[in-house]
């Protein structure tokens, strides 16, 4: 049996993740389609523009026949991190292939993961404060490997590539060209797959959102377009401000990835700015990718801390977001064999510690703005 893995955010599920989950049936055949999905909260720092039980819904109904979400504490990290946490939790679940989106899926992604995972630590020690990380790393690799990598997806594939090498190459990796729209592109009415972007941009401009059904399953945008709030860091901000500003040095300080002084510069420019991207900009150094600073924002915002990250990554847990027949079908039969906790429903006792007591935790903040539950009393979709 081949079982077929996709790492996901799908925010929201649009087309291409359609054509996506459709590359990954040819693969499976009648096999299961298990799909790690991020939760609440996405790997660039923000919050996610639909719930996550609507957009596994979305999934199990394009395709998918597992979705299972990511714990915090491996969906808000760096690629390296998000890829490995990942990785490692699809291996754990007896997925045996890995189908992923890029901009060219010529390269070898698999040699080349290869050649990066080898390339010695002080190589990768950057000491030159003029260029942002990432393009040293950029530099780095291009140095190193002979290839330029400069594109989001391809990035990611990357990642997921040396993470795979580094846990024993557990899975095959079967890389998608991406169709339509580019990862960040703006909207482009004209064709059929948006990227995410676009979308969620469209959707906090306040712009029309009948055209939704053109770009995304016709069921889902019919929930999104009647959302009455789309989440965004300008509509968290002021609780961002709040938890800044009430908060001593000491406190900032433990928040997880708090570092070089960064508190005292968040203490001193949160009263100078006045919206999140303005605060961004005063912050925001050669050292530090926007990314890494909205992580870091999100961090606070939801006053997660080392200790907290630590207690996570030490009893992972994984939240069963829905099932297809076909997907009820392979839990049934290997769910023993998993090398990982699955949680099927959120109660006092399995929400008391690890990850999904972290998940409990910052989701609270995600249902004070959305006004529907998200964990308590919530049951696994059944497509």
């Amino acid at each position: 049996m081949s079982v077929v893995g996709i790492i996901a955010e799908f925010n929201p599920f649009h087309s291409g993740h359609e054509f996506l989950l459709n590359q990954a049936r040819l693969i499976a055949g009648n096999d299961p389609i298990v799909v790690l999905m991020s939760g609440n909260y996405v790997q660039r720092g923000e919050m996610a523009i639909m719930s996550k039980w609507e957009r596994a819904k979305a999934a199990l109904q394009s395709g998918a026949d597992l979705v299972f979400e990511t714990p915090f504490s491996t969906a808000v990290e760096p690629a390296d991190l998000f890829s490995l946490g990942n990785i490692e939790q699809l291996a754990k679940l007896g997925v045996t292939d890995l189908v992923f989106g890029v901009e060219d899926a010529n390269l070898n992604f698999s040699y080349l993961g290869k050649k990066i995972a080898e390339i010695p630590q002080n190589h990768m020690d950057f000491k030159d404060y003029s260029q942002t990380y990432s393009t040293q790393y950029n530099q780095m690799v291009a140095r190193e490997v002979g290839y330029e990598v400069n594109q989001p997806n391809a990035i990611l594939g990357l990642a997921y590539s040396v993470a795979n090498h580094n846990l024993g190459s557990p899975l095959s990796l079967h890389p998608v060209n991406r169709i339509g729209a580019g990862h960040d592109d703006l909207l482009q009415r004209e064709k059929v797959v948006q990227s995410a972007s676009a979308i969620r941009n469209l959707l906090l401009h306040g712009e029309d959102t009948e055209n939704l059904k053109y770009w995304m399953p016709k069921k889902e945008a019919a929930v999104l377009a009647k959302q009455k709030v789309y989440p965004n860091w300008n509509l968290l901000y002021p609780f961002l401000k709040y938890r800044i500003e009430s908060s001593s040095v000491e406190d900032l300080r433990r928040i997880y990835q708090m570092s070089e002084g960064l508190e005292y510069k968040m203490k001193q420019e949160i009263h100078l700015a006045r919206d999140f991207t303005e605060f961004l900009r005063h912050i925001k150094s050669k050292r530090y990718t926007y990314s890494r600073l909205r992580r870091l924002s999100l961090y606070t915002l939801l006053n997660v801390t080392q200790d907290d990250m630590l207690a996570s990554f030490n009893h992972e847990s994984l939240m069963l977001l829905g099932f297809s027949k076909t997907g009820r079908k392979f839990l049934k039969q290997q769910r023993k064999d998993f090398q990982t906790e699955i949680v099927s429903k959120v109660d006092k006792r399995s929400a008391k510690s690890g990850s999904l007591a972290l998940q409990v935790r910052v989701d609270r903040l995600f249902e004070q703005i959305m006004g529907v539950d998200q964990n308590f009393g919530q049951r696994p979709i059944e497509v």
